[in-house]
């Protein structure tokens, strides 16, 4: 599916449901940080055979399982647990170089990742949308993460 296509989608389902898509965005992005957080202690452990890496690593990793559960319902015999994990990290990962092709001057390049990056992000809501129905997430009208994206696709797709 792509993006636009994608994006359409998930404004037709917030129009008719009581889905509060935008409540939750935030909580997304805090994941994608929790993710890349825990790359770092390990990372940092590695360069340093410092113990208090893994002592944070580990607090991060409890804190990040307690609210992926908050969006991913362990409630089916699918990889969903470990993909959404794993589209997350890969969408911000992505965000990043695209944010450092951006500085580069590479426009056209870092557009392409930004583009894939909102696809990632895309797919992990694909995933998980029924898990959020099931939690009786109400509707607000608010702006969220999605409008952000949609502004962004749409200029990338100039």
């Amino acid at each position: 599916m792509k993006v636009k296509n994608f994006i359409k989608k998930i404004n037709e389902i917030k129009d008719k449901s009581d889905l509060d898509i935008s409540a939750w965005e935030d909580l997304s992005i805090c994941l994608m940080n929790l993710v890349s957080l825990e790359e770092h202690c390990f990372f940092s452990y590695a360069k340093t055979n410092d113990e208090k890496f893994l002592e944070m690593l580990d607090i991060v990793r409890e804190l990040r399982k307690k609210l992926m559960l908050l969006i991913v319902k362990k409630d089916d015999e699918s990889e969903k647990w470990c993909m959404s994990k794993h589209f997350l990290a890969s969408s911000m990962r992505l965000f990043e170089v695209g944010n450092r092709l951006f500085h580069e001057g590479k426009e056209k390049e870092a557009k392409e990742m930004y583009k894939d990056s909102a696809e990632l992000y895309g797919l992990f809501w694909k995933l998980n949308i029924d898990s959020k129905k099931k939690i009786g997430i109400k509707s607000k009208k608010t702006k969220g993460i999605f409008s952000s994206i949609k502004k962004l696709l749409e200029c990338c797709m100039e």
